[in-house]
């Protein structure tokens, strides 16, 4: 029981935090209360066409554009390195997808105009997933993705 409570505790402080951290971020302008609607829609969608939608995305195009990186294997999927980089111009947000954990946006970054379009971090999975990334480039989206092969979870609460 009482690990089972300090599951729920922690689920609920993931989520306050990230709901906390977006109004902290639309208060001092970095973010405006409309993007962080839709980042706190998107990061609490179960399915990819739910993420997508929260997040305007129709039809993201395939390009050779999008190079992502990330292991074939993954010994420890509370660890996986994932990184993108593209040669799309005018690159405006890149986001990180695990198409069967519970929460399916991993991560979601906003690009300044004139930054480099390259993001590495880690994300956590449960299982063996898709791992899709996601531009937004001059308005318009496109992907990339690859299985990563997980031989211990990290999703578990």
């Amino acid at each position: 029981m009482n690990s089972e409570m300090n599951l729920e505790r922690r689920k609920v402080l993931k989520v306050g935090g990230g709901v906390g951290l977006l109004a902290l971020f639309a208060s001092i302008g970095l973010v405006s209360p409309a993007m962080a609607e839709v980042d706190r829609k998107a990061f609490s969608a179960k399915s990819m066409d739910e993420a997508l939608s929260a997040m305007g995305v129709i039809i993201p195009e395939k390009t050779d554009a999008i190079k992502l990186s990330v292991p074939e294997i993954a010994e420890n999927g509370a660890v996986v390195p994932v990184s993108v980089e593209t040669t799309l111009a005018k690159v405006e947000q890149i986001s990180f997808f695990v198409d069967k954990n519970p929460n399916v946006l991993a991560a979601h970054f906003y690009l300044p105009a004139g930054t480099e379009g390259m993001i590495t971090t880690r994300v956590k999975m449960g299982q063996t997933a898709n791992v899709i990334a996601l531009v937004k480039a001059d308005g318009k989206f496109y992907k990339a993705s690859r299985e990563v092969k997980v031989t211990a979870g990290g999703c578990g609460g």
